[in-house]
């Protein structure tokens, strides 16, 4: 077979398709990588009108309540004072489906919040998962894309799906999760939350602090069974929609405790896993919990399409007091999801009200597709002028940040001491699942990759148990018996490891 060089869409050859340009193996990404933006943003615009991915969704108004002092930590105004409430709109939705698919597909959840606040909307914009399944932007597109339809077929592929998984060992972490009950949750009310990527909070000192955020569903954890969750796809498409409507119709307000984990920014540099690693989580014995307050959601909008369909959420939508850190997928997300939404709502997507900011508003922005808002009227359309009398607040600049001196090059993702992909997916099978667990975890595995077919069925079978192996004996054990293959032949004839 005649190989073919790698080019962009203009013609030009290139080396690097898996991992972004960054300064050091664990600083900042570079804007000067083209090639990540232009695979994200042609990614961006493959779909029109729904949203490429988290297409069906569910949302709803609400409060965020703080019920302790985190004030050492960030100088962020709705973390102020013990009491004070900020209105938040979250909006919930599965991932690899189109609008019209079922809310109790095995998928990871959308967990999308928009905080209005006096110093401008703050969006966090997570899963129900703390991890994800890749580590590195440039991978997203490609990633999603198994998730999808077969070019071909027109069908979901077990065998795209699993091939890549496969090839990606850092995903086992994520996929583990995905084929646990946790993968099919019973509704939105019954699941967690999390900002997943590493953040940082800024305080009134200017010192900054790496920090997670969880989210704590107070209804509890309630999932479905495989079976049960096949069932209710022909019994109610929109299970969790109907749920989180009437449970907010009938004055049942689901709540979450919110919570952090915080990390001093000296300590990240020699911590044992590379805290900005979306794949991995920060220990709890290592990096406690930390109550900051209870979010609650007690309000239904009143057109779906209004608030819920146009509602648009970007990581880079930060506040004062709220920074970014150097995770890759997060540095990628800044560039990628407004992106996507000037792309699918427009330029001026942030005037449409579920989007829009309550308070202040100054910039000079101007034009564009749908402007609504008066366009400025006759004030000046550039800065700096001698008229509008608009002022930079130097308040508000953040404190400097110390980078990684090394060349910027494009750092493998996965070289030595960036990976371990199965201490984590290890531990979270023995030490967290139950029995029962376990068990359904197996089943739910094997029923998954039952459905992998194609003439490379049996390598990726046997890479993918490769794996399951290494992350712990007895899962590799038992998903290669419900897949009908000698267990002993396996572990006699596999690689060590293969990626």
């Amino acid at each position: 077979m005649t190989k073919k060089k790698l080019t962009t869409a203009s013609g030009r050859p290139f080396a690097e398709n898996e991992n972004s340009l960054s300064v050091g193996a664990r600083g900042p990404l570079l804007l000067q990588d083209y090639i990540l933006h232009e695979k994200m943003a042609h990614f961006n615009r493959e779909r029109i009108p729904e949203r490429v991915v988290h297409a069906k969704g569910s949302g709803a108004f609400g409060t965020f309540t703080v019920t302790n002092d985190i004030t050492k930590y960030t100088k962020a105004k709705l973390f102020s004072e013990i009491g004070k409430q900020t209105r938040v709109f979250l909006r919930f939705s599965t991932v690899g489906g189109e609008k019209g698919s079922a809310d109790s597909e095995r998928d990871p959840r959308g967990f999308a919040l928009k905080f209005y606040n006096e110093d401008g909307n703050w969006d966090l914009v997570g899963n129900n998962t703390p991890v994800f399944f890749i580590k590195d932007p440039k991978k997203f597109g490609d990633f999603i894309h198994t998730q999808k339809r077969d070019p071909y077929t027109n069908c979901k592929s077990p065998a795209m799906m699993w091939d890549y998984w496969s090839l990606n060992p850092e995903s086992l972490h994520q996929v583990l999760i995905l084929m646990s009950d946790r993968g099919t949750p019973f509704g939105y009310r019954h699941m967690n939350g999390y900002g997943s990527h590493t953040f940082s909070f800024i305080n009134d000192n200017h010192e900054r602090f790496w920090v997670k955020f969880h989210f704590k569903t107070g209804q509890g954890i309630k999932n479905f069974v495989d079976a049960e969750a096949a069932a209710m796809k022909s019994q109610n498409m929109d299970h969790s929609q109907q749920d989180l409507l009437d449970s907010i119709d009938n004055g049942d307000f689901p709540k979450w405790n919110v919570k952090v984990q915080i990390m001093p920014e000296t300590e990240a540099v020699n911590y044992k896993i590379n805290p900005f690693d979306l794949t991995k989580v920060w220990p709890h014995a290592d990096y406690p919990l930390i109550d900051i307050g209870v979010l609650e959601l007690n309000e239904n909008p009143e057109n779906y399409f209004q608030d819920v369909e146009q509602s648009a959420f970007a990581p880079a939508h930060i506040v004062d007091g709220i920074g970014y850190s150097p995770d890759k997928m997060l540095q990628g997300r800044l560039l990628s999801y407004p992106d996507a939404h000037r792309y699918r709502l427009g330029g001026n997507y942030e005037q449409i009200p579920v989007n829009k900011c309550p308070f202040m508003i100054n910039n000079h922005q101007r034009d564009g597709k749908m402007r609504v808002d008066g366009n400025g009227g006759k004030s000046p359309n550039y800065f700096p002028n001698s008229f509008d009398h608009i002022q930079a607040d130097t308040s508000y600049k953040e404190p400097n940040w110390p980078l990684d001196c090394s060349l910027a090059d494009w750092y493998d993702r996965n070289s030595d001491g960036e990976d371990d992909h199965y201490s984590q997916p290890g531990s979270l099978f023995r030490d967290v699942m139950d029995d029962q667990a376990k068990q359904n975890t197996i089943s739910n595995i094997v029923g998954a990759m039952s459905g992998i077919n194609g003439p490379q069925k049996q390598e990726i079978i046997n890479r993918q148990l490769c794996h399951w192996f290494r992350c712990d004996p007895q899962l590799g054990a038992g998903v290669a018996t419900g897949l009908g293959i000698d267990v002993d032949q396996i572990m006699s004839g596999l690689p060590k490891h293969q990626e």
